[in-house]
């Protein structure tokens, strides 16, 4: 896999309830980062049309939708968000879903991406869902189906980068959001790391919101967080 800038690694999430919130803190961090997560709650307030606009501005940015529905319909959703510039989609990790995304998104440039276990579920939660696999044993299987597919890359929580990297190889893309730099509330999430241990653990990238985008100063706290994947990452 090609070197990834320690800039890049960085995704902020952009998980606001409106446009102009959005854009505020993408100004507010101007060229500090470079790539941006846009999810549910914006893009269903307009920000399809925002992912666009990113693109132009050369951002990357990452459509964080989690589609799931009959292949068809995956299908066709992928091939319009393939056309918005968007570089990562996230669909979850259902071989039929996975399979249609891959169709859909064509020979572009989008990188399909594939949730397999939500950072905010732990066994516990699996069970009352009515999963016979606990979080490990189910991330493992869809994490083999979505390699065998073609998938690009996958959805996970640190905890498992370690196993997922040693068992997949390093041509796939890790994703972990559930980062938290050292003294900051882990909030909803239940499986959480700080940005060096899971770059260290072989992450390609981090998807951080609320400790960027609710500091006291969010262009500072990208920085150091850059600085700290830096100093693992070279």
């Amino acid at each position: 896999m090609p070197k990834i800038d320690p800039r890049d690694r960085l995704i902020v999430a952009l998980d606001v309830p409106d446009l102009a919130s959005a854009e505020a803190m993408v100004s507010r961090l101007g060229d500090s980062v470079t790539f941006y997560k846009v999810g549910m709650e914006l893009a269903y307030s307009g920000g399809l049309s925002f992912v666009r606009r990113l693109a132009d501005a050369g951002k990357k940015v990452f459509l964080d939708l989690k589609l799931h529905d009959i292949p068809n319909t995956v299908e066709k959703a992928t091939a319009q968000v393939a056309d918005l510039g968007a570089s990562f989609l996230t669909v979850h990790a259902f071989p039929q879903t996975m399979k249609a995304a891959v169709k859909g998104r064509g020979a572009g440039s989008l990188k399909i991406l594939a949730v397999t276990v939500m950072t905010s579920y732990d066994d516990a939660d699996l069970v009352e869902a009515g999963y016979a696999l606990g979080v490990k044993d189910l991330v493992e299987r869809r994490a083999r189906q979505a390699h065998a597919i073609g998938v690009d890359g996958l959805i996970l929580s640190p905890e498992e980068v370690s196993a997922m990297r040693a068992l997949l190889g390093p041509d796939i893309t890790l994703i972990t959001p559930g980062i938290r730099p050292s003294g900051s509330a882990a909030g909803d999430q239940k499986r959480i790391m700080t940005p060096a241990n899971a770059i260290e653990a072989g992450a390609d990238y981090l998807v951080i919101g609320r400790p960027v985008t609710q500091a006291e100063d969010p262009k500072a706290s990208a920085e150091a967080i850059i600085a700290e994947i830096r100093s693992v990452a070279g």
